[in-house]
């Protein structure tokens, strides 16, 4: 399946912050989701795409994740203990992969970004959408995913 400009993906789009006022960053949100698959065995592949100059929620993986930068460049600011870490900026090419949890937001470049992600949710629970106290907003399972689209492959 050709990922770059594939007209049959379906893209969920994700845009403002939750609804904790006060207690999220106050950064413009725009990302893109896409669902390629969702197996039993809790492996997920799942592509992401960011506006320009704009973020996805800030969340934790809680599960083994590689990423793959297809496009663009993604600026990842990490938070641990409350504060912000320098950003790390990914450009097309530069591949990740993360088996410990870390809270963290993801941004879009000058062009915006588009990322590969493969998720291995043996328990079914992908990620957390978490305040900036790291309280859990909302906690991501593959479920959740199953429930808004159906695999593409």
């Amino acid at each position: 399946m050709r990922l770059t400009d594939n007209p049959d993906l379906n893209w969920e789009r994700y845009s403002g912050n939750p609804k904790s006022a006060g207690r999220s960053f106050n950064w413009p949100i725009d990302y893109s989701g896409s669902i390629l698959d969702i197996r039993d065995d809790g492996h997920v592949e799942v592509l992401y795409r960011w506006a320009p100059h704009s973020y996805c929620h800030f969340h934790r993986h809680t599960a083994p994740t590689t990423s793959l930068v297809l496009e663009g460049e993604l600026h990842v600011t990490d938070v641990v203990d409350g504060e912000l870490q320098p950003v790390h900026i990914r450009k097309a090419g530069d591949w990740l992969h993360r088996s410990e949890t870390e809270d963290h937001m993801e941004m879009g470049g000058p062009d915006g970004a588009l990322v590969l992600f493969n998720i291995f949710a043996a328990d079914g629970i992908l990620s957390q959408q978490i305040d900036r106290l790291g309280n859990v907003l909302h906690t991501i399972t593959t479920d959740d995913l199953r429930n808004k689209t159906a695999a593409i492959v």
